[in-house]
């Protein structure tokens, strides 16, 4: 076609009025989707909502107290779980105050990031759960109840030095205050009952606080890889040594099952060696996978309690 012809045609287009402005056919803009809510499994609800260490205390409450023919009203077990659940909601949200701020936004995990997005939701929960926790402590053993008013008193204040001071973890570590606070609540409920038996199971409540302190480091670990500076230093030090802790709390958790409490102690030796299975799989699992299952693996006495239903 010559540039006659094609200069042509174009005159024939005007002409037609199907090249006028106004008769352009109109483009097509995509209408951008809604953001998309990921897919939640059970286990990722499970740690999201707040419910994994309040299982794990309830469980290990009931299997102390087993161990030793000792069986609880539901009542404990349920204050407990309610106890645990109202601490570690109210702590994920004290922790997620500074998604408030116009600043950028801190390094908080997706616990975090869930609890403020959801923050009415659950600050209604913590009314409704310590209503229910209100009438269940009228039903505990009297010296029960005076223990975990103690406890209660020393957590408060424990609370208040950490979310009060910025530099407090330089002073006080969480990962020593887990393995303080959590057995020794999980055990008042039985040493209140039967207090000849406290010094029979201190060796077993501390290879449980020092798993539960080893849960809180592998934690650490997973959740700061690299910069670890603003730790307690030790905190730095037992990170760079997991394998070596985790292999000392076994060891003692083995021979403490060959020469008492068999149960308890099996339940702290596999817990610590999953905790050390789940190391060495950290790169394969989503973080938030990875951050139920650390919770799930002390679920452990779960097995022998639902056998000896």
């Amino acid at each position: 076609m010559t540039p006659f012809s094609l200069a042509a045609r174009s005159s024939q287009l005007e002409a037609n009025g199907t090249n006028t402005p106004g008769s352009e056919r109109p483009q097509l803009t995509l209408v951008p989707r809604a953001p998309r809510q990921p897919n939640r499994s059970p286990l990722a609800l499970w740690h999201l909502l707040s419910l994994d260490a309040p299982s794990v205390a309830t469980v290990w409450t009931i299997a102390v107290a087993r161990n030793v023919g000792l069986h609880l009203p539901w009542t404990a077990p349920a204050a407990m779980f309610l106890a645990v659940w109202i601490l570690y909601v109210a702590d994920r949200l004290l922790d997620a105050r500074s998604l408030d701020s116009h600043t950028r936004p801190p390094d908080l995990e997706e616990r975090h990031r869930f609890h403020h997005r959801h923050r009415r939701a659950f600050l209604i929960g913590i009314v409704v759960a310590a209503c229910a926790l209100a009438i269940l402590l009228r039903t505990l053993d009297p010296h029960a109840l005076r223990l975990y008013t103690l406890l209660a008193t020393l957590l408060a204040a424990y609370f208040l030095l950490i979310h009060a001071r910025a530099d407090s973890a330089h002073r006080l570590p969480k990962e020593l205050a887990v393995g303080i606070f959590f057995p020794a609540a999980v055990f008042i409920p039985t040493v209140a009952r039967l207090p000849q038996l406290r010094l029979g199971l201190l060796p077993i409540a501390l290879l449980l606080a020092a798993t539960c302190s080893l849960n809180c480091l592998f934690l650490y670990a997973w959740e700061h890889p690299v910069d670890r500076t603003h730790a307690h230093w030790s905190t730095r030090w037992a990170t760079q040594h997991l394998a070596t802790i985790t292999f000392t709390i076994a060891t003692l958790s083995a021979v403490h099952c060959l020469l008492s409490t068999r149960l308890l102690s099996s339940c702290i030796l596999a817990s610590s060696l999953f905790l050390l299975a789940l190391h060495h799989l950290r790169h394969r699992l989503a973080p938030i996978h990875l951050r139920a299952l650390a919770d799930l693996v002390l679920l452990t006495p779960l097995v022998p309690l639902l056998i000896a239903r």
